[in-house]
């Protein structure tokens, strides 16, 4: 008796110890993702822009199968919301009803974190078709921009525009049509281009006052510049540094320059594969760039567009650039633009490959001034420096011309390669 009641003691025991333990722990469940569904109907645009201006972070407002008619700017502030649709084929914002006076955009967001819009068109905007400004984490993926009256002065400046903006991420994207640039990409940090078809555009993708980008693996053709890595004076964001851009088609870059007179993408030349201005340290490598009718990569320096420079904080000069390992065929055969004019004057035809102004920055040391420009294992890449400094009409008058350099020795130095880009927060 007193041995089962030993026992019973033990386990009564044991059990009071176990009810003094803790409970362990359960992690609170995420909230579920809320996904408000907009489809096509009279008062679709109403609905579409009520759930934006009521969503919350994390809320996905997602477009049906069909054409969306909207006749003012869809706005976004809120952060942390996805935009998306069934497919650019599928799902459709159309804004070709927009009035004037509504906003130019199509999609503008002013979120200051975390967007993303995929799987969609936009097309006909009065402006420029989604516009991002100010803005941490941004993902555009899959989507279409045009214009349906094709490539026009009248047309929208910018189909896909991220501005002022940081850890932006552009992918499997299609734009053409854009008056200015079909992708473009100002004043901001942290860029990745790549994997996009941008077509008749006067500029395909642009990278702007920019620090830390890489362009890839992208198909840039008939526009009239393929890919434009351009500092420009006169704005908050001084400076355009680190770009890489490689393992891009710039092919038949030839489409007629319809930007509106006054843009500073109207002075460049159709025919041009890609254009670097005033930027420091752009590495071009594993590209294949051909057909294209100016000249394949030109590096220059502001002072070559002639337009006063009243930016005191301004660089107009090149230094850092390095261009390697690219394959060129082709390009150079019907040089256009007023420059290229002057230029066949004392070049001939074709015009190189790589086409060099020689402007440098009279501070840097001679040495640094030397090693601005590196052009090497471009295979039977053409190249030319053609002294822009000396270029005056009146000594062309007289017989005086100036010095073309076609001799790679002076340009043969190698420039380290530039670090990959990592985005931050976005995978």
């Amino acid at each position: 008796m007193r041995f089962k009641t030993y026992w019973l003691v033990i386990v009564l025991m044991g059990i009071t110890a176990g009810c003094d333990r803790p409970a362990p722990s359960v992690a609170p469940k995420a909230p579920a993702t809320r996904v408000v569904q907009i489809e096509p109907g009279v008062d679709a645009a109403k609905r579409a822009q009520e759930a934006l201006i009521l969503a919350k972070p994390g809320d996905i407002v997602e477009f049906g199968v069909g054409t969306f008619e909207f006749k003012s700017t869809l706005s976004l502030d809120v952060n942390d919301v996805t935009i998306r649709g069934k497919g650019p084929e599928a799902t459709i914002l159309s804004f070709k009803e927009q009035g004037q006076g509504t906003g130019g955009e199509g999609i503008l967001v002013t979120s200051k974190e975390k967007f993303t819009l995929h799987d969609l068109a936009i097309v006909d905007a009065k402006g420029d078709g989604i516009k991002v400004n100010g803005t941490n984490r941004v993902v555009f993926r899959n989507v279409h921009v045009g214009w349906s009256n094709g490539p026009k002065e009248t047309n929208g400046g910018y189909g896909i525009y991220p501005v002022q903006s940081k850890n932006v991420l552009i992918e499997s994207c299609h734009v053409s049509g854009a008056a200015d640039s079909g992708i473009y990409v100002g004043q901001s940090t942290n860029i990745v281009i790549r994997g996009n078809t941008v077509e008749e555009n006067v500029a395909g993708i642009e990278v702007e006052n920019s620090t830390d980008a890489d362009v890839y693996d992208n198909t840039a053709t008939n526009n009239s510049g393929g890919v434009l890595v351009f500092t420009l004076p006169n704005l908050p964001k001084k400076d355009g540094t680190n770009c890489r851009v490689f393992r891009n088609k710039l092919a038949g870059n030839n489409h007629p320059n319809f930007a509106p007179k006054g843009n500073i993408v109207a002075s460049v030349p159709p025919g041009t594969g890609m254009m670097i201005m005033a930027n420091d340290r752009v590495e071009v490598f594993e590209n294949t760039i051909e057909g294209n009718d100016t000249t394949g990569v030109s590096v220059v320096s502001f002072l070559v567009t002639q337009r006063p420079i009243k930016d005191e904080g301004y660089n107009p000069y090149c230094a850092g650039i390095s261009i390697h390992s690219n394959q060129f065929a082709n390009n150079g055969a019907k040089p256009q633009g007023s420059l290229a004019t002057i230029l066949m004057l004392v070049m001939g035809k074709p015009f190189p490959d790589i086409l060099y102004d020689g402007l440098t920055d009279p501070k840097l040391s001679e040495t640094d001034r030397a090693n601005s420009l590196s052009v090497r294992e471009n295979g039977s890449a053409t190249f030319a420096n053609f002294d822009a400094a000396s270029i005056d009409p009146k000594n062309m008058l007289t017989g005086k011309k100036p010095k073309i350099v076609r001799d790679l020795k002076g340009y043969a130095g190698e420039i380290p390669s530039l670090p990959e880009v990592k985005l931050e927060g976005l995978n």
